[in-house]
C-alpha cells in the first residue's frame, strides 16, 4: 500500500517538469494582459479539471484509506465498534475555518466590509497580508482583532519565487521570521499558493495554509489529497478544502455557491475541515459578497459545526496528535493525554457497508 505521505507530500507529482512550466509562466506574467491571462485560464479550466488525480472537485483517496484501516481494525478484534480519539474538540462533527488572502489595495479598503458581514452571522476570520506588496494602513490590525480575527503572513512579496529554489527560500525566512514576530501573528498562506513539502518544517509558524486538498487550476496544480489536518514536522498544515473565490467566479464562472455547498456537505459528513479563502479584492462587488454571506448562512445551518480561527484548529490538531484512547477506572474507554478534557470519544463502526464514526458511542 502507497505510503500516506506520499499524497500529503504530492510526491505522485512529476516535480521537475512542474517546477520549470511554473518558472516560465512567472517569467512570462507581467508581459501578459490581465483580460489575456484570465482568456487563457479559462480556455485552459476545462482540460485542468478532467485531470484523473487528484481529482476534482474531491479526491476521496485519503478517506477511504482511513475507512479501509477501521476496517482492518474491526477484523482483527471482532469487536463491532472500535474507540477513537474524536477528530474536533468537545464531540463537534466538522471543523469550519474562513481566510482571506489580500492581494492589493482594493483588498485593504475592503476588509472591514467583509468582516461586517461575517459578524452578523457570528463568524471570525484570518486575514493573511503581503509584507511588502502594498501599503497596509498603521490601524487595520487592530480593528482585525478588536472583531475577534486573526492576522497571518501572505508572504514577503507576491512575486511567486518563495519556493523557486533554495537560494531564495533561505534568504526570506528570515524576513518571515521578522514580520511574523511584529505582527504577532502565527500562521502562513504562501502567495498563490506556491509550496514544497520538503521544506516547510521549516517556516517559523505554528500553522501553515497553502497545500489545497485538490485544484488542478492554479499554476502549481495538485494537491495533498487530504480534508484533515497534518504534521510538517511541528508545523500543522491545515489543507485548503474549497474551491477559491476567484477560481470558482472568474475561471470557472460559475454564477453561485453550489460547489461550496455541495462539497462542504462531503467534508462534514466525513468529520474534515472545511477552509474557505476569499479575497476581500474580489468581492467588492455587492452581488459577489451577497453570494459569500450565503454561503455563511448556509455553514451556519449545518449541525456538528466547530467554527475556530486557524490557529485554534492548528493548536487543537497538534494537541489532538498526542491523545490515545486507554480504558478508564469502569472499564470504558477515555481519552488519556495532556489537554484531554476538551477531547472526547469516537466509535468507529461499519453501518450498511460503510465506516462511520459516532461521537456519542451510540
Amino acid at each position: 500500500m502507497t505510503d500516506v505521505e506520499h499524497y500529503l507530500h504530492e510526491r505522485y507529482q512529476a516535480k521537475a517538469t512542474s517546477s520549470r512550466l511554473r518558472r516560465a509562466y512567472y517569467a512570462a506574467k507581467p508581459m501578459i494582459p490581465r483580460p489575456l491571462q484570465l482568456a487563457l485560464r479559462r480556455r485552459y479550466a476545462p482540460i485542468q479539471a478532467r485531470r484523473e488525480f487528484p481529482a476534482w472537485p474531491i479526491e476521496p483517496v485519503l478517506v477511504r484509506r482511513q475507512h479501509e484501516e477501521m476496517r482492518r481494525r474491526l477484523a482483527q478484534s471482532g469487536a463491532d465498534r472500535i474507540p477513537v480519539v474524536d477528530f474536533w474538540p468537545d464531540g463537534h462533527r466538522f471543523c469550519a475555518i474562513l481566510t482571506h488572502d489580500v492581494e492589493g489595495p482594493a483588498g485593504v479598503d475592503n476588509v472591514r466590509r467583509v468582516i461586517e458581514v461575517e459578524q452578523r452571522h457570528g463568524f471570525v476570520s484570518s486575514w493573511n497580508f503581503v509584507a511588502k506588496w502594498y501599503p497596509i494602513p498603521d490601524d487595520l490590525f487592530d480593528t482585525v482583532r478588536a472583531s475577534g480575527c486573526e492576522v497571518g503572513l501572505h508572504g514577503i512579496r507576491h512575486d511567486g519565487k518563495l519556493f523557486q529554489d533554495r537560494a531564495h527560500f533561505e534568504a526570506e525566512l528570515p524576513e518571515i521570521e521578522r514580520y511574523l514576530r511584529e505582527w504577532d501573528a502565527v500562521g502562513f498562506r504562501s502567495p498563490a499558493t506556491h509550496r514544497n513539502a520538503e521544506w516547510m518544517s521549516e517556516l517559523p509558524v505554528l500553522y501553515d495554509s497553502s497545500f489545497p486538498d485538490t485544484d488542478p487550476f492554479e499554476p502549481q496544480s495538485g494537491g495533498c489529497c487530504s480534508i484533515f489536518p497534518f504534521l510538517f514536522g511541528d508545523v500543522v498544515e491545515l489543507p485548503i478544502t474549497l474551491v477559491q473565490d476567484h477560481t470558482l467566479w472568474e475561471v470557472l464562472r460559475e454564477p453561485g455557491i453550489d460547489p461550496w455547498i455541495e462539497k462542504t456537505r462531503w467534508i462534514a459528513r466525513h468529520h474534515g475541515l472545511v477552509n474557505l479563502i476569499v479575497h476581500p479584492d474580489y468581492v467588492v462587488e455587492q452581488s459577489r459578497l451577497d453570494l459569500y454571506e450565503r454561503f455563511l448562512r448556509h455553514l451556519r445551518e449545518q449541525e456538528g459545526l466547530w467554527h475556530a480561527l486557524p490557529r485554534e484548529a492548528a493548536r487543537w490538531w497538534r494537541e489532538r496528535e498526542s491523545l490515545t484512547v486507554a480504558a478508564g477506572p469502569d472499564g470504558k474507554p477515555v481519552v488519556s493525554g495532556t489537554g484531554e478534557f476538551r477531547a472526547t470519544v469516537a466509535f468507529g463502526r461499519e453501518r450498511q457497508g460503510e465506516i462511520v464514526f459516532e461521537s456519542d458511542g451510540g
